[in-house]
């Protein structure tokens, strides 16, 4: 399972695996796309840039975008940058610790193969192909409309 902090990442570089190599978008467009608090989605984002899989410029005309190909970013990718120790699967079961193959506890191997089939998927799917997803283009066009309709204050709610 995926921790929320993660969801979100990857929803965002899908988002701009559809805009790789025509324009960045900000932290607050891509918040309000993919449903996450500004603040939040911004640290986020800046995680990854660090880690060299976005890249971010201030300014008008700045904002987020991919610094590599959509095709050459996996879901793993994205993923193992917000696992840590605490993340299920990375700690015994047995133990209150991080696994330890080199003491391992007797389920150990069985839960290591568990945790590796369920990871799999992530590592061999790229950001490209879910970008490419039958339905994503209307999806995203969804999204980006829904994301651009004003609320009205509380002012202009009484009149």
């Amino acid at each position: 399972m995926l921790s929320r902090t993660a969801e979100h990442a990857v929803r965002a570089v899908v988002v701009l695996a559809r805009e790789y190599g025509v324009r960045a978008l900000s932290a607050e467009k891509l918040a309000s796309i993919v449903g996450a608090p500004r603040n939040y989605l911004s640290k986020t984002l800046n995680v990854l840039a660090r880690r060299g899989l976005l890249t971010s410029a201030r300014g008008p005309g700045g904002g987020f975008s991919l610094a590599v190909s959509p095709d050459v970013i996996t879901v793993a990718d994205i993923v193992e940058v917000f696992t840590d120790a605490n993340t299920p699967g990375t700690r015994c079961l047995l133990r209150n610790a991080p696994c330890d193959p080199a003491h391992p506890c007797s389920s150990h191997q069985r839960w290591t193969e568990l945790t590796a089939a369920g990871s799999e998927p992530l590592m061999r799917t790229t950001v490209g192909e879910l970008r490419d997803a039958k339905g994503a283009t209307a999806d995203t066009a969804m999204m980006t409309r829904r994301s651009e309709v004003r609320t009205p204050s509380r002012k202009e709610r009484r009149r």
